[in-house]
């Protein structure tokens, strides 16, 4: 395993920021390499998988950068709280991809014949469904874009209710009031929260459209 560096300090973390903000490639360096020890933490979630934990860093640290370059000071979360975020999302679309890729894969393996003595697979059957394969790419590609915007443009309350409501970033899908339950809050402000974000997340695919 590779040695880190140690993190920064708050009062060197909130200098390298501001240096960055100016422009400052050294900086947007810096907080990336003091965070590297972050990306090792996160990805031995992932130690049960068959991937090389080298690997896993790799990939990890692909988010971290993400995060680095698109962390706004204002709002109130800290640097390692959302990389963490970001660098989580990136392992979990590889394995959600590399997962897709193997299903596809399987889709070509022969699982029999025809009355006519002719090789059939998966594909030959799941053909006969009359799937809209264009639609499910894209629908494929707007749940990619949609882990990408939810540390993007939410704030870190905005992102749990929605991590809760739906069932994303490893949560269960839960109902309003048992939202507001775990958080500590009304039924209708979780509504309110909800409504809001979910405001936000549609602006966000409208803008990219255009």
């Amino acid at each position: 395993m590779k040695t880190f560096l140690s993190p920064l300090t708050p009062e060197e973390e909130k200098e390298c920021i501001e240096r960055m903000k100016e422009g400052d490639l050294k900086a947007k360096h810096q907080l990336i390499e003091h965070n590297l020890r972050l990306v090792a933490h996160v990805a031995k979630k992932y130690q049960a998988s068959d991937e090389d934990m080298e690997d896993l860093i790799s990939i990890g640290t692909i988010g971290l950068i993400k995060a680095v370059g698109t962390f706004k000071t204002d709002k109130q979360i800290k640097l390692a709280t959302y990389a963490a975020r970001c660098i989580d999302n990136e392992l979990l679309m590889y394995f959600r991809g590399k997962k897709k890729t193997s299903r596809e894969v399987s889709l070509y393996e022969p699982i029999g014949t025809d009355k006519e003595g002719n090789q059939i697979n998966l594909l030959d059957i799941a053909a006969d469904e009359e799937v809209d394969v264009v639609e499910k790419m894209e629908e494929c590609e707007n749940i990619r874009k949609l882990y990408g915007y939810l540390p993007q443009v939410l704030t870190d309350r905005e992102e749990h209710v929605i991590a809760m409501r739906y069932g994303v970033l490893g949560e269960e899908p839960h109902t309003q009031r048992e939202v507001a339950a775990t958080l500590g809050i009304s039924r209708s402000y979780v509504s309110r929260i909800e409504k809001k974000a979910l405001a936000k997340l549609r602006r966000q695919f409208e803008e990219e459209d255009r």
